[in-house]
């Protein structure tokens, strides 16, 4: 049987305790309060979405509206808002009274995000009708519209003639016309944009534009929505040459 009084466990016995002691005179001890010194851990993009999540669980944006949107009218509790039509159109005007008409129909329309959408389907629509892509076309324009258009891309084929565009960016996109007409909403929109574009022969030789020039081009399109459809997605419906 082992003696616990034997002068070595003694030895080894007050060595622990005196360590321990200055341990806990460097360290102090844990009472549940102390200031956390781990180093930061970056979050994952899970953690940061649950993040934005939790801040953002009483947001309930309407349909087709961003985060940032801005009410369109009326009054919410004792705070007036804004009107729809402010900063895209003069007071009283026929397109401050469409864009009225068209917001009071369809609680989702913001003229703000409307033109955002207008310049995304404005270049997809120059590019897809440069490269002769129908499928792409189709379901952004109105049938009339549709039909001219494919109408010209057959008749480019025909000829052997390819399209080259470069699109460089839209400068200006401003609202010139809204209106409602029953269920049918209708806004107009002027483009102001830089491209560089040329036709080719069949043998390349250019017929059309410049391939090493940046030009301007001005386009007045009016996109069309039925306000009673599910489907949120506007159609191209007219085209206007401003100098003709």
């Amino acid at each position: 049987m082992n003696n616990v009084f034997d002068p070595v466990n003694l030895i080894i016995l007050v060595a622990a305790v005196v360590i321990f002691f200055r341990l806990r005179s460097v360290l102090g001890s844990r009472t549940g309060n102390e200031r956390r010194w781990d180093l930061p851990i970056p979050p994952s993009s899970t953690d940061k979405d649950a993040a934005e999540k939790s801040e953002d669980d009483n947001v309930v944006p309407l349909p087709g509206n961003g985060p940032e949107q801005e009410p369109v009218r009326g009054y919410q509790g004792e705070e007036e808002t804004k009107p729809v039509w402010e900063g895209y159109a003069e007071a009283g005007s026929r397109t401050a009274q469409g864009l009225e008409k068209i917001a009071v129909s369809d609680a989702s329309f913001d003229p703000r995000q409307f033109i955002t959408g207008a310049k995304m389907a404005y270049e997809m629509i120059v590019t897809a009708f440069a490269g002769g892509d129908k499928k792409t076309l189709k379901p952004l324009l109105g049938k009339d519209v549709y039909e001219g258009f494919a109408a010209a891309i057959d008749e480019r084929n025909k000829a052997g003639e390819t399209m080259e565009t470069q699109f460089v960016g839209i400068d200006d996109a401003t609202i010139t016309g809204a209106a409602l007409n029953g269920k049918r909403a209708q806004v107009t929109i002027s483009f102001t944009s830089e491209l560089i574009t040329a036709t080719r022969t069949a043998d390349g030789k250019v017929v059309d534009g410049d391939p090493d020039k940046i030009g301007e081009l001005i386009d007045v399109w009016t996109f069309e929505r039925d306000v009673s459809s599910r489907d949120p997605n506007w159609k191209l419906v007219a085209t206007e040459d401003p100098d003709a």
